[in-house]
C-alpha cells in the first residue's frame, strides 16, 4: 500500500516539474479582462485604435470567460476598453510584430457612481450551462427561501429527495454528493436527514454533473452533485442576515459576512434553526401464505425536529500574487426530538369476511443528537503563465450521531403493553488528501493531473432491549445486538488533455482508484474484505456552430460501492412490522454513461436537449421480502444488468424584461434483468418528470414566482410507484432602498407532496401512503451588507462557458 501511495504521489510532483514554451507565430493581441477581484468581464468591449491618427481600427467584445484575442497587421495601436458601471481604460504602447502580444490580465476599476445610477442590472442565469456540468445559482430561485439543503436539491431540475432522504438524479439514487467538490461527513450518513439540518442560506450555488471528467471521484452511477457554499469575493465588508418564520413551526435566523483587504479575506455564517415537522401516512399489507391468509392496516402520525446550529469560519491568506492558502472549519450540532405513533388493525380472511381480531398502538419517542466538524487547509499556486496552477488540500473531519428510543407498544385487545429501549451511537471519520495541477499547452490546451487519498472510518453501535408483559427486566434481542466497523480507503490518481481547434473543444481522461474496504461484526466476529483497481476513463467534446450553437457529446465510466448503511444490519426499529435490513456481502456496481447533448439559443431564450444511455452492471436494488410472523424486510442487493435510455430538455424564455418561464423535462426507460434466489425481477420501465417555473414583476418592485412539479408513476422490480405533484408559490419585495428583500411563500400548496407505492411479491400485497411535511408558509427577510446583486451575463436563461475542460 505506501509504494502505490508513493508511486501515485512521485508520478504526480514529476508531472508538476513538466513544462513546454509553446510559440504559435501569429499576429495580433489577445488578453482576459477582469474585474478588482479577478473575475472575468463577460462582454466587455475592446476597441483597438491606430496610434498614428487614433483613428478606430476594429473592435470585439469579450467572450463568456473575459478572453479576447484579435488579428491585427503589424502596427503600433493603443486600446480603449468599456463596460457598463466600470470605469473606462486605456492601453497605449502596443507594438504588434511577427507574433501574438499577450496583454494577460487587464484589470477594470469599478465606477462607485454609476454603480449607484445604474437601476437595471442583469442578474446571474439561474442556470449556467458548462462543458461538463450545470450550474444553478439557487439564490435567484425564490421557492428556495428559508429552506434547508435537502429543500434546494429537491427543487433542482431532475434532482429528487424522497421521504427516507435519499437523494437521486435523473430517477437513480446512485449519485455522490460533494460539498465544495470534496466528499464531506455532513453527507456521510443518511443525505437527505443530514441536508435537513443544514441551512440554505449558506448555500451559493449547486452543480449538477451527469458525466463527470476524470477529475471527479468514479463514484456516483448517474453523476455528482456538488454544492458550493458562499464565500465573497469584494472588497471591504459585506454580507447579509436572514430571519425565517413559518408555520408548522419553522423558524431560522442566520448570517454571512465578508470581509476582504489586501492581504487577507475573512469570512463566517453562522445560523440557527427550530422546526417540528408534521408528517405521516398509512400502511396496508395482506399476507397471502399456503396456510393461512391475514391482513393488517396502520396509520401514522411523524412529528421531527428540534434546534440545530451551524456556524463556518474561514480566511484566505494572499501571502502574494500567486500564493494563497485558505483555512476553513464548519461545526454543527443538532438536538431533535422526534415522535411517531403507529396504529396497527390486524384482520383475519376467513372465506371474504373480514374480521378484525387485534389492535395495537405504538409510540416511539426518539431523541437524536448530532454534531459534526470538519477543517481544511487549501494552498493555492499560481504561475506567470496564464491559467497554470497548483493547489493541495488537507481535510479532516468527524460527525457523531446518537439515537436513543422509548418504545411503548399497547394491545389494546389484550391490554397487555410491551416496553423497548434501543440505541444507535454512529461515530465517523475522514481524511483527505488531495493535490491537483493544471498545465497550459499553446493557445487553448492544458493538461491536468492530480491524486486524492480519502481515508474513512464507520463504527456504528446498536442495541435493541425488551420488557415484555409481566417481565420484571428488559432483555437484549440479540439479532438487534452488535458494533459494526466500517473502513473505506480509496487511493486515486488522474491525468487530463484538453483542446480547442476553431470551433471544436474536446477533453479526455482516465482515472485510477484502488479500494481498500473492509467490514465487521465485532459481537459476532463476522468479517468482509474487499480489495479492487479499477480504471475510470473520460472524454467529452463540443463543438460550437457557426450560429453559436454548441453540441456536446460526452462518456465516463463509473462506480458505485455499497455504501455504509447498505451494508450495516440494523438501522430503525421505529415499525418493528416493516424494517431496513442491510446487505453486509454487497458488491459495488459498474456503469457506462453516453450523452448527447444540444444548446440552441434563442434571441429570448436558450434550450438544452440531450439523450443518454446507461449500461449498468451488478445493479444493487432495493427488494422486499417476508417471514412466517408478518415482518416485511427493505434489503439492497445485486441484481444482473440494467439498460436505461432518456432524453432531457432544459429550456428558457423570456417574453419580456417582467416575465420569463423555465423549464426541465426528463423521460427515460430501464430495462432490468436480474434474480434473487430463484425469483426473476425483471422489470422495463418508461416514466418522466418535470419542472416549471414561472417568474413575473405585478406591481411595482414585487415578483412573483410558481413553480410546478410532476413526477409521472413508474414500475418498479416488485410493485410501482405513484404519480407525485405539487405546487409552490412565492412573492418577494424589494425594501429599505433595495438592502432588505421579503418573500412570502407557501410550500405544496395543494398538499398533495406524498409519496405512494404499491409492493407485490408471491405471498404479499402492500399499499401506503406517506408525506414527509404537510404544507408549509413561510415568510423569510433578508438584510444584504454592502452587497450588491449578482451582475453577469444573462443569455435567454442559461449560459454556457467551455473554460472548464
Amino acid at each position: 500500500m505506501q509504494k502505490l501511495i508513493s508511486l501515485l504521489i512521485l508520478s504526480f510532483l514529476f508531472t508538476i516539474g513538466y513544462s513546454q514554451n509553446p510559440a504559435n507565430g501569429k499576429s495580433g493581441i489577445s488578453g482576459k479582462v477582469v474585474d478588482q477581484s479577478g473575475n472575468a468581464i463577460s462582454f466587455a468591449n475592446v476597441a483597438v485604435y491606430k496610434k498614428a491618427d487614433s483613428s478606430l481600427y476594429t473592435g470585439v467584445a469579450t467572450d463568456m470567460n473575459g478572453k479576447f484575442s484579435i488579428a491585427l497587421p503589424q502596427s503600433d495601436y493603443y486600446l480603449k476598453l468599456t463596460f457598463l458601471s466600470y470605469k473606462p481604460k486605456t492601453i497605449g504602447g502596443i507594438s504588434v510584430k511577427e507574433s501574438e502580444v499577450k496583454m494577460g490580465k487587464i484589470q477594470m476599476q469599478e465606477d462607485s457612481k454609476l454603480l449607484d445610477e445604474v437601476e437595471i442590472v442583469a442578474e446571474r442565469s439561474q442556470m449556467e450551462l458548462k462543458l461538463d456540468k450545470r450550474v444553478f445559482n439557487v439564490n435567484k430561485d425564490l421557492s428556495n427561501a428559508g429552506s434547508n439543503a435537502a429543500d434546494i436539491l429537491d427543487n433542482l431540475p431532475s434532482v429528487q429527495v424522497d421521504v427516507d432522504g435519499n437523494v437521486s438524479l435523473r430517477g437513480s439514487e446512485n449519485v455522490r454528493v460533494l460539498i465544495d467538490g470534496k466528499p464531506s461527513t455532513i453527507t456521510a450518513g443518511s443525505v437527505g436527514e443530514a441536508l435537513r439540518q443544514f441551512q440554505g442560506n449558506m448555500i451559493e450555488s449547486v452543480e449538477v454533473i451527469t458525466n463527470p471528467s476524470s477529475r471527479y471521484d468514479a463514484e456516483g452511477e448517474v453523476g455528482i452533485i456538488n454544492i458550493i457554499l458562499k464565500k465573497d469575493k469584494q472588497k471591504g465588508i459585506n454580507g447579509s442576515v436572514e430571519a425565517v418564520a413559518g408555520y408548522p413551526e419553522n423558524f431560522r435566523g442566520s448570517f454571512n459576512l465578508n470581509f476582504r483587504s489586501k492581504k487577507f479575506n475573512f469570512f463566517t455564517s453562522a445560523g440557527t434553526a427550530y422546526d417540528r415537522s408534521p408528517g405521516g401516512g398509512y400502511n396496508n399489507q395482506k399476507f397471502s401464505n399456503q396456510d393461512t391468509s391475514y391482513l393488517y392496516e396502520s396509520d401514522r402520525d411523524r412529528v421531527r425536529g428540534g434546534i440545530s446550529h451551524n456556524i463556518r469560519v474561514g480566511s484566505d491568506w494572499f501571502i502574494n500574487d500567486k500564493n494563497t492558502i485558505t483555512v476553513a472549519g464548519f461545526y454543527r450540532r443538532s438536538d431533535e426530538e422526534n415522535i411517531s405513533e403507529l396504529s396497527y388493525r390486524d384482520y383475519r380472511d376467513l372465506y371474504s369476511d373480514i374480521e378484525l381480531f387485534q389492535r395495537v398502538d405504538r409510540k416511539d419517542t426518539e431523541a437524536e443528537d448530532g454534531e459534526n466538524f470538519e477543517t481544511s487547509i487549501n494552498y493555492t499556486k499560481t504561475f506567470d503563465k496564464e491559467d497554470q496552477k497548483l493547489t493541495f488540500d488537507l481535510q479532516w473531519s468527524e460527525r457523531s450521531d446518537l439515537e436513543e428510543s422509548d418504545i411503548v407498544e399497547r394491545n389494546i385487545t389484550r391490554s397487555e403493553t410491551l416496553l423497548q429501549e434501543t440505541s444507535n451511537l454512529e461515530a465517523n471519520r475522514t481524511y483527505l488528501i488531495q493535490g491537483d495541477y493544471v498545465h497550459p499547452i499553446s493557445k487553448d490546451g492544458r493538461f491536468e493531473t492530480g491524486f486524492r487519498t480519502t481515508l474513512r472510518t464507520v463504527e456504528n453501535d446498536f442495541i435493541v432491549q425488551e420488557k415484555q408483559p409481566g417481565a420484571s427486566d428488559f432483555s437484549t434481542i440479540e439479532r438487534f445486538n452488535n458494533d459494526f466497523v466500517f473502513n473505506e480507503d480509496i487511493f486515486a490518481y488522474y491525468a487530463m488533455f484538453g483542446n480547442k481547434i476553431n470551433n471544436f473543444s474536446y477533453q479526455l481522461g482516465v482515472r485510477a482508484e484502488y479500494s481498500d474496504i473492509r467490514t465487521e461484526l465485532k459481537k459476532t466476529d463476522e468479517k468482509n474484505k474487499w480489495e479492487y483497481l479499477n480504471f475510470f476513463p473520460s472524454a467529452h467534446f463540443t463543438y460550437r456552430l457557426e450560429n453559436g450553437d454548441d453540441l456536446q457529446l460526452s462518456y465516463s465510466r463509473r462506480i458505485n460501492r455499497p455504501r455504509f448503511r447498505a451494508l450495516l444490519p440494523f438501522s430503525n426499529f421505529s415499525d418493528q412490522r416493516n424494517l431496513w435490513r442491510g446487505n453486509p456481502e454487497l458488491q459495488p456496481e459498474y456503469t457506462d454513461s453516453y450523452e448527447l447533448g444540444y444548446l440552441k439559443y434563442f434571441e429570448k431564450g436558450s434550450l438544452f436537449s440531450s439523450v443518454y444511455y446507461r449500461y449498468r452492471d451488478g445493479v444493487i436494488d432495493r427488494i422486499t421480502t417476508t417471514d412466517n410472523q408478518g415482518i416485511t424486510y427493505r434489503l439492497p442487493v445485486n441484481l444482473s444488468v440494467e439498460n436505461n435510455f432518456g432524453f432531457e430538455f432544459n429550456g428558457s424564455y423570456n417574453f419580456n424584461k417582467k416575465n420569463s418561464l423555465n423549464g426541465n423535462f426528463n423521460f427515460y426507460r430501464s430495462i432490468s434483468e436480474g434474480s434473487y434466489e430463484g425469483i426473476e425481477l425483471n422489470n422495463d420501465v418508461y416514466t418522466w418528470n418535470s419542472r416549471l417555473v414561472y417568474k413575473s414583476v405585478i406591481l411595482p418592485e414585487y415578483n412573483f414566482q410558481s413553480a410546478i412539479n410532476y413526477r409521472a408513476p413508474r414500475k418498479t422490480n416488485q410493485g410501482r410507484v405513484k404519480s407525485i405533484y405539487f405546487i409552490d408559490l412565492s412573492v418577494s419585495k424589494d425594501v429599505l432602498k433595495g438592502k432588505g428583500t421579503v418573500v412570502a411563500s407557501v410550500r405544496d400548496l395543494l398538499n398533495s407532496r406524498k409519496y405512494r407505492s404499491i409492493t407485490e411479491t408471491e405471498n404479499l400485497y402492500s399499499e401506503s401512503e406517506f408525506q414527509w411535511r404537510v404544507r408549509q408558509f413561510l415568510v423569510t427577510f433578508t438584510y444584504r451588507i454592502n452587497r450588491k446583486k449578482d451582475r453577469g451575463p444573462a443569455k435567454g436563461g442559461g449560459d454556457f462557458n467551455d473554460d472548464d475542460f
